[in-house]
């Protein structure tokens, strides 16, 4: 937390004041932090702290430690209040926002008396959380070609929907149809690339296909960050990034976004429900059982459509 405030607020005095701790603790803090770390993090002169390159390249590892120490408070008062019959459902970020709400209120209709709880996180944090006992479901993107590290073996699944992820880029002025940052780029000239954590199931997609392409694209690290962020920098004209289609189809059909590659880029994902192989609580595998079933009725929503 120091360390954020000092990077935030850009010095020590300032740090000090918004965390009502005294200066010299602030520096007693970040100099134990630069230790440990064996660097240092900041170049303090009279007048000015400014982060060095390792503060700089820190900083987004400190503020997801800052955030999965939060989720994982959140997870434990969550589960400490939870009732007894509850259902509950570890979700990444994208199918948390974009599938789980309708697909859940379709399944709830089906039978009342469903107590839900929802966890979002990236895919490595949801994994955990199934391994571990902390969720009974897990609800995340899967591609065909990419066997999940921790999933294939040990939990079986449901194919809920498929999806396709992507690549967008800004025009080069709004109304026209050729992409700001176009693929396939060249050693010369790269793409500059709106990317994910390497620990989301998205950026574990996006780097397995990437891989695999005979002749893959000349790309440069721009930015990492989340679905919904990336689609918002793309917009800006800042890169481009791969997207699932559900999050840029009215960004594409506005003229906000265009492709900024042809199809042979594209991505299709499959859309799965985890559980494990253990018997679970009578009301989570009354959903099971209900969530089957929905897979033989009427036509499961389908994202690339935006049709529920």
């Amino acid at each position: 937390m120091d360390f954020i405030a000092v990077m935030e607020f850009g010095g020590f005095s300032r740090a000090a004041e918004r965390r009502h701790v005294t200066q010299p603790a602030i520096s007693r803090h970040i100099l134990a932090l630069e230790t440990w770390i064996g660097t240092k993090l900041f170049e303090r002169s009279t007048h000015s702290v400014t982060p060095t390159p390792a503060g700089l390249a820190f900083k987004p590892v400190a503020e997801d430690i800052l955030q999965r120490i939060e989720m994982g408070r959140q997870v434990a008062l969550d589960t400490a209040f939870s009732t007894t019959e509850s259902v509950q459902f570890a979700s990444t970020h994208a199918l948390s926002q974009t599938f789980f709400p309708k697909w859940i209120k379709r399944v709830q209709s089906e039978e009342e008396g469903i107590v839900v709880q929802l966890f979002a996180a990236n895919l490595a944090i949801c994994e955990r959380m199934l391994v571990d006992g902390g969720a009974h479901f897990l609800l995340a993107y899967s591609h065909p070609g990419m066997a999940e590290r921790t999933l294939t073996n040990r939990f079986q699944s449901l194919t809920l929907g498929y999806e396709v992820v992507v690549p967008v880029s800004a025009p080069v002025e709004l109304g026209a149809r050729q992409p700001r940052h176009q693929l396939p780029g060249s050693t010369e000239t790269p793409v500059a690339h709106l990317t994910y954590h390497p620990g989301s199931g998205l950026g574990r997609i996006e780097s397995h296909h990437l891989a695999t392409l005979p002749e893959p694209p000349q790309l440069t690290q721009a930015f990492v960050g989340p679905a919904t962020l990336l689609v918002e920098m793309a917009r800006d004209g800042l890169g481009m990034t791969w997207a699932p289609m559900v999050l840029v189809e009215h960004d594409l059909d506005a003229g906000r976004l265009v492709r900024a590659g042809d199809s042979r880029f594209d991505i299709p994902i499959e859309i799965k429900l985890f559980r494990p192989k253990a018997r679970l609580r009578s009301s989570a595998e009354r959903f099971w059982a209900l969530a089957k079933r929905q897979l033989t009725g009427p036509k499961l929503p389908d994202l690339k459509s935006g049709k529920f």
